[in-house]
């Protein structure tokens, strides 16, 4: 697939602008979006990346187009696991509602530079190591195996803070509160970060994660780096407005994580074969290549993660409905339902009985709660 540079120039300029637009226009000034708001942005986004598909059919043919979607269709579906993390994230650092819009869009800008940069480096080992498509499979095979063991989200799961939050908490000064959405302030004449910054950063080192078993996803359904960070970024733009629609809906996805490990593991086979169709490798099969197991279509790929989506949301849906009927509450208690009218309270999506530290007892102290100050103490 031949990309001129100008549209390659002319693609980045246009998400870059719809990044812009959205904090200008949604960002800039602090609050909840409301459902409506949330849907009607939501489907633009998605409607953007359908429209960006049927393009790349007309101009580039239906196995180009094919790849585009396929892989558009799986990184979207990682991105809406990757929404639990963030409510996990949101609740534990009690990020006030009409502040969580920032947060989780300089985290979209930020993932979406990182796999950026993954996504180049990529291409350049496949094109010179035909071996890399063996350790991508394997990543996504291993990925695959421990989403399947570990079932999804349960209500006793909760965010661990990593290595890298721990170091900057260690040696940046932190405020307690929040102080409206700035990520930093100054208290009698010193610099401080606030806890926005924090979640921020959380975001952020956890989009590092996400990256592992979504590059190589995308890999596995083409090796075009145009399509590959096409479907990569428009699976990221909306991100935010889909947090605020289905996070009372995350809660009823509970065979997503299985669907997602079928999903995976089927890619991670596909590049297992395709590895062995462009092996090179002296200690396999001398070095040549291995034919006898055909490589996947992209028309099977498509159809398969497809139908994987669909059994798997169906099957969710009717466990919630026999739950339901037997009284059983939502597991993993994702949702805020009481946020939506008003977009002021300050507790994460998880807050349920109006606590400042969130839903679970064991959430974390009072300096990590929701209190939004004025600046009157700022320097």
């Amino acid at each position: 697939m031949d990309v001129p540079f100008w549209v390659w120039a002319v693609t980045v300029a246009a998400i870059v602008g719809m990044i812009v637009f959205d904090f200008v226009g949604h960002v800039r000034t602090p609050h909840a979006p409301s459902l409506k708001e949330s849907a009607t942005w939501s489907a633009i986004y998605v409607g953007i990346a359908i429209l960006f598909g049927i393009g790349v059919f007309i101009f580039a043919g239906g196995q180009f187009g094919g790849e585009y979607f396929a892989g558009y269709v799986t990184e979207k579906a990682l991105s809406v696991d990757n929404l639990f993390v963030f409510v996990i994230i949101m609740a534990s650092f009690g990020v006030p509602r009409e502040l969580q819009q920032k947060v989780l869009l300089f985290g979209i800008a930020f993932a979406l530079a990182l796999r950026t940069v993954f996504i180049f480096v990529g291409a350049a080992a496949i094109e010179n190591f035909s071996w890399v498509f063996y350790l991508f499979g394997a990543i996504l095979i291993y990925t695959a195996i421990v989403q399947a063991r570990s079932g999804g989200h349960d209500e006793d799961e909760e965010y661990k803070e990593n290595a890298v939050l721990r170091f900057v908490k260690k040696v940046v000064p932190t405020t307690e509160e929040y102080h409206s959405d700035k990520l930093t302030t100054k208290i009698d004449g010193k610099r401080f970060i606030t806890p926005l910054m924090i979640a921020l950063i959380a975001i952020g080192t956890a989009d590092i994660i996400f990256a592992v078993d979504s590059i190589p996803a995308i890999f596995g359904l083409t090796q075009e780096t145009f399509l590959v960070f096409t479907a990569n970024a428009f699976s990221l733009l909306g991100l935010r407005q889909l947090f605020f629609l289905i996070d009372g809906l995350l809660d009823r996805l509970v065979y997503l994580a299985y669907g997602l490990a079928v999903i995976l593991g089927f890619i991670g086979i596909k590049l297992v074969i395709h590895a062995l169709h462009t092996n090179e490798l002296p200690f396999i099969n001398g070095g040549e290549h291995i034919t006898l197991i055909p490589e996947i279509p992209t028309w099977l790929s498509l159809l398969v993660i497809l139908a994987t989506l669909l059994v798997t949301t169906v099957l969710s849906l009717r466990k919630n409905k026999k739950d339901a009927e037997r009284g059983i509450t939502s597991p993993t208690g994702a949702a805020d339902k009481g946020a939506g009218r008003d977009g002021l309270h300050a507790q994460g999506p998880g807050d349920r009985d109006g606590s400042p530290a969130g839903a679970r007892a064991d959430a974390p102290p009072s300096g990590r709660t929701a209190a939004v100050t004025d600046s009157s103490r700022e320097g």
